[in-house]
């Protein structure tokens, strides 16, 4: 009886939890409400809203909110969502109230709140707007005028990034070909995030009359280092070894060379990749500390070699490994031959052939008569054994 009276209670349990002990699904929550936007700096946007009315005491209200196309979702506490975006185009956000931050769970009715572009024609805003941070000691941003513009516009550009204050206002304006740039500083701080932040840029006209046009430049991409400096070209059992010095702010990690190789005489133009420059030779290395070495193989000593390299940051520092220095100043080693003695050989061959050609000419005319002697004229012969005594005969026979 006592193993009976177990399965009863066993099984009204079960039926109690089959009842009442499943958890209900979680009720959807009110929207939240008085969603605002406002921006901040030049293309930080801020959205706003504050908590559902009437949401349920025992819910632990979260957040879920995405922008347009459900992109960039999220889940969280805050009443407060920002976003670096260029406002070139119209902006949307959605939000919607949940207790969890299980992404499964049916949030709210989602409000959405939008931001517009600036005013004015777009065929008036600026193109390609674009700018590169040069040697991580200045920043260069080049534009084209938009198409619904005039030619003597006056453009302003301004920058904003989070090491400043406020927002300033780029003053070296000037024209390189049809487009438009202008520079100002920005150094690297070191021992910070400052890589991790971002630019702002905005370009307009000084009289409103065309549309503003935005940019957001990582500041870990669209970095060109300067050209590297060749220190010292040096050769060795056959190879060339080449050392140099990295443009300053970067180290050498963070950093890709090409070593360019000309030689005058195969008229060869080699070009190597080098990804970690080491020469493996102690010897170079311990002469001229703080430069970087690469080897190249199979190099003539005996003809002129002229070098240059470039460099381009990596992704193992930085997310862009597009935009490469210029190529630096040409060091050559080697042996050139003299121009003097080509102009002079190149003289003096056809005068040599000119006196060989006449020599053997005369010398053909004096072998020639030696082998192949003129013929007697027999008349001429008879004249002269003859022609005295006839004139004698002539004298003494009246």
């Amino acid at each position: 009886m006592e193993r009976p009276a177990r399965l009863c209670g066993l099984w009204a349990l079960l039926l109690y939890a089959g009842r009442g002990g499943v958890a209900a699904p979680a009720e959807s929550q009110p929207p939240v409400t008085n969603l605002s936007v406002s921006v901040e700096n030049l293309c930080t946007i801020i959205w706003t809203w504050n908590p559902p009315e009437g949401a349920s005491p025992n819910c632990s209200l979260k957040y879920f909110s995405h922008f347009g196309n459900k992109q960039d979702k999220k889940i969280a506490p805050e009443t407060h969502r920002s976003k670096e975006v260029p406002l070139n185009e119209r902006i949307c956000l959605q939000v919607g109230s949940q207790c969890s931050t299980n992404e499964s769970e049916k949030p709210s009715i989602l409000v959405e709140k939008c931001i517009s572009p600036p005013e004015g024609d777009p065929e008036s805003a600026v193109t390609e707007l674009q700018c590169i941070w040069h040697n991580l000691r200045y920043m260069k941003c080049t534009w084209l005028p938009g198409r619904n513009t005039s030619p003597d516009t006056n453009y302003t550009l301004y920058y904003w990034h989070n090491s400043l204050g406020k927002i300033l206002q780029c003053e070296n304006i000037y024209r390189e070909g049809q487009h438009i740039a202008c520079s100002f500083n920005l150094t690297k701080v070191k021992d910070s995030s400052f890589e991790q932040h971002s630019v702002q840029v905005m370009v307009k006209d000084n009289a409103g009359k065309i549309r503003p046009s935005f940019n957001i430049v990582p500041l870990t991409s669209h970095v060109k280092p300067d050209p590297p400096h060749i220190k010292n070209l040096s050769f060795q059992n056959g190879d060339l070894y080449v050392q140099w010095t990295n443009p300053q702010n970067f180290q050498s990690k963070c950093l890709s060379y090409e070593v360019e190789v000309n030689n005058s005489h195969a008229e060869t133009h080699d070009i190597f990749y080098v990804e970690e420059a080491k020469c493996q030779n102690t010897e170079f290395e311990r002469n001229l500390e703080g430069t970087i070495c690469f080897m190249v193989p199979g190099v003539l000593p005996d003809t002129l070699n002229t070098v240059r390299i470039r460099v381009k940051t990596n992704k193992l520092c930085y997310e862009d490994d597009k935009l490469w220095s210029n190529w630096s100043q040409a060091m050559s080693i080697g042996q050139k031959a003299n121009p003097t003695f080509y102009i002079t050989t190149l003289l003096i061959i056809p005068v040599i052939v000119a006196a060989a050609v006449i020599v053997l000419l005369l010398y053909l005319k004096r072998l020639k008569i030696i082998i192949f002697p003129p013929i007697p004229d027999p008349g001429k012969i008879f004249k002269e054994m003859f022609g005295d005594q006839n004139d004698d005969t002539l004298v003494f026979n009246p």
